[in-house]
């Protein structure tokens, strides 16, 4: 893409309007409880969230003649349709200058450890139809002229099976979705937040039977609070990731997960000490990852201290300009944060400088209109001084214009336009930014079918643990498309969510909304915005990019008597519009608890570093090094090779969280198919495994 791109094509892919909702169907069905007047919606599935996974869950469900609705938070307001999500990393078979395949490709999503060896499988071999179901859809992935998909490096992946529309991919793909599902019908009820999950015991398992839900709309003087049950006989969680949970987070706000709501449930969540952080623009502006081409241009990086003073603080890390210059080209497509890449001066170095400058109060900046800083004595920078494989990328770009923004210009003028639309110049002013969290790996512990522990209950997205301790960047919108249509596929095949449901769950919506009403307590000391400000700091400064034991079993300790004075006292509010926030923190002070409670226990157990944390240690045997010399307070402990064969389990029992661990499935990759052989169990549904209703959590 270069500056003969016409302006209306490049507003094109950044201002991606989104579909009108209807308006949602009413109900004639009311249920009194406690004194409140609660309106009663049924459903066959319902559907917690709208983004590009749930859309594409509640739509394969609709083609599949199951009686399906969505409720959503905000509906074009989540991760997808907001965040940085810029690509998609797909099957690369179709492509003439380089093969691919399946084994290859699911190796290489699961190479990072802690993940199924079945469902990295799934998601290598479902991408094809993903990818092909989208572009009939609509969504404009760019092709060559014999009709080959292009695709580029990306993160966790050296063969390059990333494709992208532009910044605003997954928008673009919730888009198509949106409107396949309002074009079929399926009732979405918006502003509908999800606060507990209604399950009974039938026979030796438990299983769902609705949700109550806070819907302002419905509130009257006879439900103040806006309570509504939705029942239903199948349940997809799909609202996404904890993002509130960190100060430093490079979320939309307003995101919130269901991690909290789901172990009240009874799901049990797995790999939740895995995340990714990565450079990023802070959520009080603009939220956005600044990988690919915004570090490819290899801007000029300085901090400022409190006296306005600039510091070139990078030049403190790296020996030669060279290295500077490379490792920040690196970014682009090693853009998480990675334990093992501070040594060797490699490129997570960078996050570390960074990170280090905003302990020390600086804020730190890019600026797209001069050219990096040498190191002191060293020569300036130059393009033709760069390592061999950032020299050669640029050359094949045609990227040798004199400054990083007209770099940018040339190799990704929509860089530019997506800051323009939030009134923020990066043709004329430096960039604030920080390193962020950006997405959680673990989630709901799902099986093949992303069925969880409890009958009737799935999850898909990031809602969904199907990740391990690292991924190729773009896996994640692949692996919901995968699993949203292997989730309608299974609630399809067992027939349970054909119509609506019809089972009498009064007093399991009593206990419900006794649960709630206990959490919204006026006159709780507990207040809302001191237990974010607790919770947010408490997870950025200690279960962030650099981790200590010590300081890791103290936060685990302060989230636990957190949760249980919540838990205890409820949450004071001042309206009656607040509730759902309300009752979304005292479930998010449980999720902390839940995240920590397992990073304790993996740390405590000896386990190293990997993906996103590193696990400082002074007896480390992983020693980074900067220009200025070895640097003792990031020693940390390298990841033991058996942790890659296991994950985390952690469920709340009682009120305390039960952590452990279990082997990862593995899968035979010599097995072979046989079509006569095989095809029965397609024809007569054995490939679903009804008999057995959850999941192999």
């Amino acid at each position: 893409m270069s500056l003969s791109v016409p302006q209306h094509i490049l507003d094109a892919l950044t201002d991606v309007a989104m579909p009108r909702l209807g308006n949602a169907p009413d109900t004639g069905e009311r249920m009194t409880v406690d004194g409140f007047d609660v309106p009663v919606f049924r459903a066959g599935s319902l559907v917690i969230g709208s983004g590009a996974a749930g859309l594409r869950a509640a739509v394969e469900m609709k083609r599949r003649a199951v009686d399906v609705t969505i409720i959503s938070q905000s509906a074009w307001g989540g991760t997808s349709a907001c965040s940085g999500s810029d690509k998609q990393t797909l099957h690369t078979a179709n492509t003439k200058d380089q093969g691919d395949n399946f084994q290859d490709m699911a190796a290489a999503i699961r190479s990072g450890g802690a993940m199924d060896e079945d469902t990295a499988y799934i998601e290598a071999i479902g991408s094809i139809r993903a990818m092909a179901s989208l572009q009939y859809l609509g969504l404009p992935l760019p092709q060559d002229e014999l009709g080959g998909t292009l695709r580029y490096q990306t993160d966790h992946d050296e063969v390059g099976r990333a494709t992208s529309c532009g910044p605003r991919t997954s928008r673009l793909m919730v888009k198509v979705l949106a409107e396949e599902a309002l074009r079929l019908g399926i009732p979405f009820y918006n502003h509908t937040t999800a606060v507990k999950v209604l399950t009974k015991q039938e026979g030796d398992q438990l299983r769902v039977i609705g949700v109550l839900t806070i819907r302002p709309k419905t509130s009257t003087d006879a439900n103040p609070y806006g309570l509504a049950l939705f029942q239903c006989e199948a349940l997809v969680f799909a609202a996404g990731g904890p993002g509130e949970m960190y100060r430093d987070s490079v979320f939309p706000n307003g995101c919130f997960g269901t991690l909290g709501l789901a172990l009240e449930t009874g799901l049990a969540l797995v790999n939740i000490t895995e995340s990714q952080f990565g450079i990023g623009t802070r959520r009080e502006g603009f939220p956005w990852n600044l990988s690919g081409t915004y570090v490819q241009v290899i801007p000029h990086i300085y901090s400022l201290d409190a006296d306005g003073q600039e510091h070139h603080f990078l030049a403190d890390y790296y020996r030669t300009t060279q290295e500077m210059a490379s490792n920040i080209f690196r970014k682009g497509y090693q853009w998480p944060f990675h334990a093992s890449r501070m040594l060797n001066f490699e490129s997570s170095l960078v996050d570390l400088a960074i990170y280090r400058e905003g302990q020390k109060g600086r804020r730190v900046f890019l600026d797209f209109n001069r050219n990096l800083l040498p190191v002191p004595g060293d020569q300036d920078f130059s393009l033709d001084r760069l390592d061999p494989d950032v020299g050669d990328y640029l050359k094949r770009s045609g990227a040798n214009q004199d400054l990083p923004i007209d770099r940018l210009r040339h190799m990704n003028p929509l860089a530019i336009e997506l800051y323009k639309r939030y009134k923020v110049d990066i043709t004329a002013d430096p960039l604030e930014f920080a390193v962020n969290h950006q997405h959680m790996n673990g989630g709901i512990a799902v099986d093949t079918w992303g069925r969880t522990n409890i009958a009737g209950i799935y999850a898909v997205g990031e809602a969904a643990g199907t990740h391990g301790a690292t991924r190729p960047g773009g896996s994640a919108l692949n692996a919901g498309q995968v699993f949203g249509t292997r989730v309608a596929e299974h609630i399809a095949a067992s027939g349970r969510a054909a119509a609506p449901a019809n089972s009498d769950a009064r007093p399991q919506t009593g206990d419900a909304v006794a649960a709630i009403l206990a959490v919204l307590n006026a006159d709780s000391p507990y207040a809302v915005a001191d237990v974010r400000r607790e919770i947010q700091a408490r997870m950025s400064d200690h279960a962030g990019i650099l981790c200590h034991a010590i300081d890791v079993e103290r936060a685990h300790q302060d989230a636990r008597k957190l949760s249980q004075a919540v838990r205890e006292n409820g949450l004071s509010f001042t309206r009656n519009n607040e509730a759902a926030r309300v009752v979304q923190w005292q479930q998010m002070a449980l999720a902390s608890e839940a995240v920590l409670a397992a990073l304790d226990f993996y740390i405590a157990q000896g386990g190293g570093s990997r993906g996103a944390r590193a696990i400082c240690d002074p007896d480390g045997a992983s020693l980074p090094r900067s220009r200025t010399g070895p640097l003792p307070e990031v020693r940390f402990r390298p990841e033991r090779a058996d942790d890659m064969q296991s994950q985390i389990l952690v469920r709340l029992v009682g009120n305390d969280m039960a952590v452990t661990t279990r082997p990862i499935r593995t899968f035979d990759t010599q097995a072979k198919s046989v079509f006569e052989r095989d095809w029965p169990a397609w024809l007569t549904g054995g490939i679903f495994d009804l008999a057995d209703e959850t999941g192999t959590t």
